[in-house]
């Protein structure tokens, strides 16, 4: 009866060991799984990050080009503007006798 006592203590011993084993092997995994989510979590983000940034500078040279053509377009419509109101001028002062 010792004997089997003995045994089943063993048997017990060991079951506890290789449970503990197998939890600790599964813990080391679930922490290497977590550093590499963690880091394709980061790279997603960063890429996410990086793509308004991207849009922001297009959008900011477009903004830029459509400024520049509505200055310049305002330019020469005064320019127009102030030649037709030179001619104007001249003419008034033509039929006036100046």
């Amino acid at each position: 009866m010792k004997q089997i006592m003995m045994s089943l203590a063993v048997v017990a011993g060991l079951m506890c060991a290789g449970s503990y084993s197998f939890a600790d092997e599964m813990g080391k995994m679930a922490n290497e799984m977590k550093g590499e989510m963690k880091g394709e979590m980061k790279a997603a983000t960063d890429a996410m990050k990086a793509k308004p940034d991207a849009m922001k500078g297009e959008m900011k040279g477009e903004m830029k080009a459509k400024t520049d053509s509505m200055k310049a377009s305002k330019d020469a419509m005064k320019d127009d503007m102030k030649a037709a109101k030179d001619a104007m001028k001249g003419d008034m002062k033509g039929a006036m006798g100046y």
